[in-house]
């Protein structure tokens, strides 16, 4: 892969995207043999998350070393961030110690793309804002190739808090390149404007959304950025967009359903889907580390030129 840092879908090409997924295949594999290897092996990865995080965190922690890279978990709580240090000089500081690749998370959106900029550590954004996660349409994307073999003429539906997912934004680009159509749904009050111009279908009615939908991905409610009432309460949220065995009714005959976790149980999933046995949430967890282990391997060991 030809180049130094992977910040978004939008940055990549659909044979770069290719590349990835085929690397990532090859990974899941490995992972099922239980099988680690050394091809990072003097290379030196970096964590950097200033939100909280347990999948995507570990999950590049996991990638990192069984490539043979040594991992630097940095607590940003307690790091010199907290005594004022700014993110460009966190960056250096990392550079100074000769660090190959640094993951990041980050509330402001531009933030990953700020850091590529100013750096010369390969960036992968693990979450920017707003904007974009890459790494999570990967393994979303993955994840479906492996089930359905391909995604022309699928439909995927993404439900719930849209204004707030940088999931939702980089999954609509992602699977849109891939051939699927996308529907997004929710209230109108967590629709975006301008999302549709996107390359999305809007339907604020779950119902007709649903109707011959391929995949299905709920999305967290995301409380923690919501600063005003979006919706009554969490039980009606439930009972107009909650994903529910009688509402999948509805879908295709082989339908799928993922979630980008954590869940929130009886709010925007019921139970009994996220158990069932078309759920393949288990299999993203899993094939979210393959695919990481594919872009830091593709990044740091395929001939990128710095």
């Amino acid at each position: 892969m030809k180049r130094k840092d992977i910040l978004g879908i939008k940055d990549l090409s659909k044979s770069e995207v290719n590349e990835i997924l085929t690397a990532a295949n090859v990974m899941r594999e490995r992972l099922d043999a239980r099988e680690r290897g050394n091809e990072l092996a003097g290379k030196s990865v970096a964590t950097l998350f200033y939100e909280n995080s347990t999948r995507t965190r570990n999950s590049f922690d996991l990638a990192a070393k069984n490539l043979g890279a040594s991992v630097m978990g940095i607590a940003v709580a307690a790091s010199s961030v907290q005594k004022g240090e700014t993110l460009v000089d966190t960056g250096k500081t990392l550079d100074a110690l000769k660090t190959d690749a640094i993951i990041i998370r980050h509330p402001v959106a531009g933030s990953a793309r700020l850091l590529a900029e100013t750096i010369k550590a390969s960036v992968i954004n693990a979450g920017d804002g707003m904007n974009e996660h890459p790494s999570q349409a990967l393994l979303d994307a993955l994840t479906a190739t492996r089930h359905f073999g391909e995604l022309i003429d699928k439909k995927l539906v993404i439900v719930g808090d849209i204004r707030h997912s940088r999931v939702a934004r980089s999954n609509i680009a992602l699977f849109g390149m891939l051939g699927a159509s996308v529907t997004v749904c929710g209230p109108y009050t967590l629709i975006p404007d301008g999302i549709a111009g996107l390359g999305c279908e809007v339907d604020c009615d779950l119902d007709g959304a649903l109707d011959g939908a391929n995949i299905v991905m709920p999305l967290r409610i995301q409380f923690e950025r919501m600063s005003g009432a979006y919706f009554p309460s969490r039980e009606e949220y439930h009972e107009y967009y909650g994903i529910t065995q009688k509402r999948l009714r509805l879908c295709a005959d082989d339908y799928i359903v993922m979630h980008p976790g954590p869940i929130n149980r009886e709010a925007e999933i019921a139970g009994d889907v996220a158990d069932g046995a078309h759920s393949l949430i288990e299999e993203q967890v899993t094939n979210g580390v393959a695919v990481r282990m594919a872009m830091l391997k593709l990044l740091l060991d395929g001939g990128n030129e710095r």
